[in-house]
């Protein structure tokens, strides 16, 4: 077009800006229109009402359960069948794009069911708002989120604990001597994603936070995989002991760490439970995926070579 070339010869800098503010408004018409939104934050069910303080036991049961990422793709969760018991400490271990992140995407529904549910105390997580189900349980992730605000506000974003709470997680999570070493200790204000802060001082915040809500069902998604040894040893230690009542998921990146400490094992192999049993039994058990597993990170050394 003669106008539009002439424009472009002319005023560069404004046929850029032009150009600029075209592609802005045709990605937020694609983020409306194009990409699927996730279901209602609040279910309105009023008549099947949530009860008080649920869940109040932390039983964990996939029933048939497959998810794909989009349509068209295979799926990554195959058949799943899964019953977590009240209080019990289970271990999630697989290959490389085994399935094992995706069990925790789907507890959160951050991918929904192809076929299959998951009930969490005999509540089918499918009827309830994101909202209701994401605020009753807590998840500890690989890489540790934090905002750009005062320590006290990644502490307790909705302001609903004390002063002497937060000191007192602070306390369990291993952070007391460095928060203390802060010249606006719990008003120390933290860059955005904690830039200021160390990995493991990262990762001891996100701890702490979890341990303010005291959910009875907590994940870790691979939770100490960034972190060193030591402090790998102090966030296994906090959460064996403080959160002896509850129900918790993790998602192994050491294998060394839930030998000693899973109740039982899930072996996810292509998207299917391969076993699942005690990692006494598994070990034990001859030719078993856990036992093949544990073999080849033992010989790389580190406890860790098979895991995302």
């Amino acid at each position: 077009m003669p106008i539009l070339r002439k424009i472009k010869n002319s005023q560069p800098l404004q046929v850029s800006e032009l150009e600029t503010n075209i592609v802005s408004v045709e990605r937020v018409g694609e983020y409306l229109s194009d990409v699927e939104q996730e279901a209602d934050w609040d279910s309105g069910d009023s008549e099947t009402p949530l009860p008080d303080g649920w869940p109040t036991e932390g039983k964990v049961h996939f029933e048939g359960y497959s998810t794909r990422y989009r349509p068209g793709l295979d799926l990554v969760l195959d058949g799943v069948e899964l019953d977590i018991h009240s209080a019990e400490k289970v271990g999630v271990v697989g290959r490389t794009g085994a399935g094992k992140s995706s069990l925790t995407l789907a507890l959160f529904r951050i991918v929904e069911p192809a076929s299959g549910k998951i009930t969490i105390d005999g509540v089918d997580v499918a009827r309830l708002g994101l909202h209701q189900l994401r605020q009753r349980l807590t998840i500890i992730p690989q890489d540790p989120v934090l905002f750009s605000g005062t320590l006290r506000f990644n502490l307790d974003p909705f302001g609903k604990h004390n002063d002497s709470e937060l000191w007192h997680v602070v306390e369990m999570a291993h952070l007391r001597a460095f928060v203390d070493s802060l010249p606006e200790r719990l008003s120390h204000h933290i860059s955005e994603s904690g830039g200021n802060i160390s990995v493991g001082q990262r990762q001891l915040v996100c701890l702490a936070r979890a341990l303010l809500r005291r959910s009875r069902i907590l994940v870790l998604d691979e939770a100490t995989a960034a972190v060193d040894m030591a402090t790998d040893a102090l966030i296994q230690e906090t959460i064996r002991r403080e959160f002896a009542q509850s129900t918790v998921i993790t998602i192994a990146h050491r294998l060394t760490s839930i030998v000693d400490y899973a109740d039982r094992v899930v072996v996810m192999d292509e998207g299917r439970v391969g076993e699942f049993d005690s990692p006494q039994k598994l070990l034990a058990l001859n030719g078993s995926l856990f036992a093949s597993l544990v073999e080849e990170s033992m010989a790389k050394g580190n406890g860790n070579g098979v895991s995302e």
